[in-house]
């Protein structure tokens, strides 16, 4: 059955396009089918995956509002073996154009219906605001991926965060939940860093991932290559990290798999 994951945090700058183009990768890299959504107007997921967000003929906004089937927008990321959803600037006018569609919270739902079942995973990665197209991605999903950085403030950003999916849980999207908690930017050295991270495991207990994706400088170096780290250099903790955190991902998957067939026996 395919996992659409929203990748969110209304905080920017914590590593959510990151996340989202190096699980794509790493995913796929286990025989994963995978479809990245870009749904931020800033196409740096686009770029990340080594599509031109400047020379797109169409862009994920098209297929939101309808004016083109989602599989006339959907661009092969060859070396990473995955598909992309792509998008560019003009994904802001599309957002606008939104606010005033029928049904203008459930368009991604309705855009992905004839795709999804061609993949395993469908990751989102959502714009660092709650807007109309963090919100159709929520609508959407069945579940939140959160990446964190360990640092004081993001405490009070997810904190936000996880009342607005509440939100939406209570009035739109009732089996959404969160996917769980990743703490990503990490260094062990800083001393804020280390209590972050367990005040998020007192307060969060299993939904905090157990992989921690640290600083890196290869992580950080990879985007302007157009490829995801373990293409880049599969050998950096960065890449090491994202492959963990699949395999966590799969791992956990099929806990809840194995818990619903016993509940349901």
């Amino acid at each position: 059955m395919t996992r659409v994951i929203a990748i969110a945090n209304q905080k920017g700058g914590v590593g959510k396009t990151t996340t989202a183009v190096n699980l794509a990768a790493s995913m796929a890299s286990m025989k994963q089918r995978v479809l990245l959504i870009d749904l931020d107007p800033q196409g740096n997921a686009t770029m990340g995956c080594g599509i031109d967000k400047h020379e797109l003929e169409h862009h994920v906004g098209d297929a939101l509002l309808g004016y083109c089937p989602a599989r006339e927008v959907v661009r092969r990321a060859e070396a990473s073996g995955f598909d992309v959803l792509p998008a560019n600037v003009d994904l802001t006018a599309a957002e606008v154009g939104l606010i005033e569609h029928e049904a203008r919270e459930r368009c991604l739902t309705r855009m992905l219906a004839p795709v999804k079942p061609d993949y395993d995973f469908v990751f989102v990665d959502c714009p660092p605001s709650l807007n109309m197209l963090t919100v159709n991605a929520l609508v959407a999903a069945d579940s939140v991926l959160v990446p964190l950085q360990t640092e004081y403030y993001a405490l009070e950003g997810l904190s936000a965060l996880l009342e607005t999916i509440e939100q939406i849980k209570a009035s739109r999207n009732p089996g959404l939940r969160l996917e769980g908690i990743l703490r990503t930017m990490h260094d062990p050295r800083n001393r804020l860093a280390y209590e972050v991270s367990s005040q998020l495991i007192r307060h969060f207990n299993d939904d905090v991932y157990r992989t921690v994706v640290p600083r890196n400088v290869r992580l950080a170096e990879a985007p302007s290559h157009g490829l995801p780290a373990m293409l880049y250099d599969k050998s950096s903790r960065g890449a090491v990290s994202y492959l963990a955190v699949a395999s966590e991902m799969l791992r956990r998957d099929g806990g809840r798999e194995a818990s619903r067939a016993h509940a349901g026996s």
